[in-house]
């Protein structure tokens, strides 16, 4: 079906598997993608600028991948915290069971890849990371982030990464005015046009 996306629930295109080797955590990692899913062939450079611009994730408790596609944000968080649960959240089918996949590949046992309505409804998230799908469109991509962002432990913080020319700006200012009350947000980093927001929310 040509109107697959990468935020399509569950792909109609054939499943047709590859194989990928990636820079991943410090090490050149094989990795499965496939078609259907949003960058299959590469680490893309919104995710490498999030992860290059990061600070280290907690330790421990609960931390989300918001729209993890087949999940190097998600492996990059489980490798570097351990104790750690790393919930990797996706509505693309697909993309969930790579993660699946790739984790056990990778020997991560910390990594959990569920639907949104999977996550259970009272969990709190110690920090989320999030190269957000921009292209399922404004309105979509607000709701998306109200709906998350409130979910954030106090203390703790949410780090966006978007493109300038895809609306980093405007994100940003309705980002203050939605989350004035319960949260800061600033932009963090500039590289390769790309803006690293973070969202740190008030201790209450």
């Amino acid at each position: 079906m040509a109107s697959d996306h990468y935020f399509t629930g569950v792909p109609g295109t054939e499943l047709k598997l590859r194989t990928v080797t990636v820079h991943l955590a410090g090490a050149e990692r094989e990795l499965t993608t496939a078609n259907g899913i949003f960058s299959p062939g590469r680490i893309d450079q919104g995710t490498q600028v999030l992860l290059s611009e990061t600070p280290r994730p907690p330790a421990t408790g609960n931390i989300l991948d918001l729209g993890c596609g087949w999940g190097p944000i998600a492996f990059t968080i489980a490798f570097a915290s351990p104790d750690a649960t790393v919930w990797a959240v996706d509505v693309n089918e697909r993309s969930l069971e790579l993660v699946r996949v790739n984790a056990a590949k990778l020997g991560l046992t910390n990594v959990r890849a569920v639907l949104p309505d999977q996550v259970p409804a009272d969990l709190t998230f110690d920090s989320i990371w999030s190269n957000p799908p921009i292209r399922i469109g404004k309105q979509a991509l607000h709701e998306m982030l109200q709906q998350w962002l409130p979910r954030l432990a106090p203390g703790s913080d949410a780090w966006l990464v978007v493109q300038k020319n895809l609306g980093a700006d405007s994100l940003h200012r309705w980002l203050q005015e939605q989350l004035a009350d319960d949260f800061d947000v600033t932009r963090e980093a500039i590289s390769k046009g790309y803006r690293v927001l973070r969202a740190a929310r008030h201790d209450d």
